[in-house]
């Protein structure tokens, strides 16, 4: 829908909405749900009767991913606040605010720190309105329709470049023909990435909002954390294993429209039928063979090491390295130790290196393969109507590097969100490693084992920090009830025979309940 938002030629930072009735004004609200929160201000000024509470209410509920809850007007309690699993909202009608002191009495200055905060009347807060925020100007506009308004939307201080963004992405969307699209958001991962479902009578694709993510402080030889591992910060390794896994046969989205530069991709929609049912969510067998039937094919091929992007482009993946293994497992430290009151020097951390480093070198002598990296069921889509490898959808693949075939086969069969029985990991790793000797009777059993063991205490280890992080810097304690079910991983493969020294390590240093749970 073209039309949507325009830019408008006589202000810079301006835009344009016609809104011809009320669905279009939920529409707005969430659109730009969608792309601002937690801390951030969207002011909401007109005459009375022009939409304010509407467009509020509108932003309010699909923040909540609800659209049957009761938002009334804040004009009599000034200020009302909703808490839902995205994040808090606070909705600030100043109408009836006359003196600057009555701002202090109900905590102004602080009332958006951790929140969405949508006010009304904004001009009662004079100088105190914070100077990055978005203005949403309403008018009436009888001569379109008995409903209509017209909004300009106005960008200032840092969130002007994020509603300059916002129009870059419906030009994209209204280009891949889903302009007219109802827009559904969806709860992201960890990551600071989002998306948006657009959804038409007869189809539906997904909008993924990926901004190039800032280098953080060097934490090590002068690299930040994500260098050091080696995750993606712009989306052209997304792109490139996404071209690259639909060479291969695979189900990967099909990319409808892309702007690179900008990190907005319009993908194909697979759905939302996962590899796990049921609550809390456990793994379907048929559907958890099938993902393992897909690494197994995957890593009995030659695959290249350098992907293909766009004209001109190319992406050469990574190794999984030392160093990047190594500042995984120093999340653990780092994070959950002194989460659980265990202080260690530089002393115990050397030492530590020194076992994993020991310990690695096995495994990366190995022949490297693709390594999705985040290979477990919230990213694996089943596509029932699809048929052999197709089957399983694969959406979450921008971190891809060169490694260990073992890594994402214990990804899925320690799933850190999802109990995944012994008897069922056993199965499945036996099916694995019989579909590895048919392409290659010469397939190393023993070595697979100890890699497999290896990759699994690895990863456990990063996940205790990872999840720990979550909840004390970023304020996700959802993440938590994970780690009694990540600590019986990580016990279970430091039980492997040949990691005799890490195990020993760990059983001096972490609780003694932590590898006995």
């Amino acid at each position: 829908m073209s039309a949507f938002i325009q830019r408008m030629t006589d202000e810079a930072g301006a835009y344009q909405v016609i809104l011809p009735d009320v669905t279009e004004t939920r529409r707005l609200g969430v659109v730009l749900a969608s792309w601002f929160g937690a801390g951030d201000v969207v002011t909401l000024s007109g005459d009375l009767g022009s939409g304010k509470t509407e467009l509020a209410r509108a932003i309010i509920r699909a923040v909540a991913g609800n659209d049957d809850i009761e938002v009334p007007s804040p004009t009599f309690p000034i200020v009302i606040t909703y808490d839902f699993a995205r994040g808090r909202v606070v909705h600030a009608d100043l109408y009836r605010i006359v003196e600057d002191e009555e701002l202090d009495e109900i905590g102004w200055d602080e009332m958006g720190d951790d929140s969405l905060l949508l006010v009304e009347w904004a001009d009662r807060a004079g100088a105190r309105i914070a100077e990055s925020r978005v203005d949403v100007l309403l008018a009436l506009a009888p001569d379109i329709g008995p409903d209509a308004r017209v909004c300009v939307i106005t960008g200032h201080g840092a969130l002007a470049e994020r509603l300059n963004r916002l129009h870059v992405a419906e030009s994209l969307i209204d280009s891949a023909g889903f302009g007219t699209a109802e827009r559904e958001f969806l709860q992201g991962d960890a990551s600071t990435r989002s998306y948006t479902r657009l959804v038409l009578p007869s189809r539906s694709a997904i909008l993924m909002n990926a901004p190039a993510r800032p280098d953080g402080p060097p934490i090590k030889e002068g690299k930040s954390y994500s260098r050091l591992v080696h995750l993606a910060e712009d989306v052209k390794p997304f792109v490139a294993m996404d071209r690259a896994l639909l060479g291969q046969g695979l189900s990967a989205p099909q990319i409808y429209a892309a702007d690179i530069d900008a990190g907005l991709l319009v993908l194909e929609d697979l759905g939302q039928e996962g590899v796990a049912r049921g609550d809390p969510p456990a793994p379907v067998r048929e559907r958890y063979e099938a993902a393992v039937a897909v690494l197994a094919a995957l890593h009995s091929r030659p695959l290249p090491q350098t992907l293909h992007v766009a004209p001109r482009v190319e992406r050469a993946l990574p190794a999984f390295d030392v160093p990047a293994f190594l500042a995984e497992v120093d999340l653990m430290l780092d994070w959950y130790l002194p989460a659980r009151g265990v202080r260690i020097d530089g002393v115990v951390r050397e030492e530590f290196h020194l076992f994993w480093r020991s310990a690695l070198q096995a495994v990366l002598a190995e022949p490297p393969t693709w390594v999705l990296r985040d290979y477990h069921s919230p990213n694996l889509i089943w596509l029932a109507g699809r048929e052999g490898l197709r089957r399983v959808g694969l959406i979450d693949f921008q971190d891809a590097v060169m490694g260990p075939a073992a890594y994402d086969v214990v990804s899925l069969t320690q799933d850190a969100r999802v109990d995944v029985p012994e008897t069922l990991e056993l199965q499945l790793v036996g099916q694995y490693v019989k579909a590895r000797r048919e392409a290659d009777p010469a397939f190393d059993v023993r070595g697979f084992a100890r890699s497999y063991a290896l990759m699994g205490a690895q990863r456990a280890t990063k996940i205790l920090g990872i999840f720990t992080r979550l909840d004390r810097r970023d304020g996700k304690p959802q993440y938590l009830r994970h780690i009694p079910r990540v600590r019986r991983y990580l016990a279970r493969c430091l039980g492997h025979q040949e990691l005799g020294s890490l195990r020993t390590w760990y059983e001096a240093v972490l609780p003694s309940k932590d590898l006995n749970s």
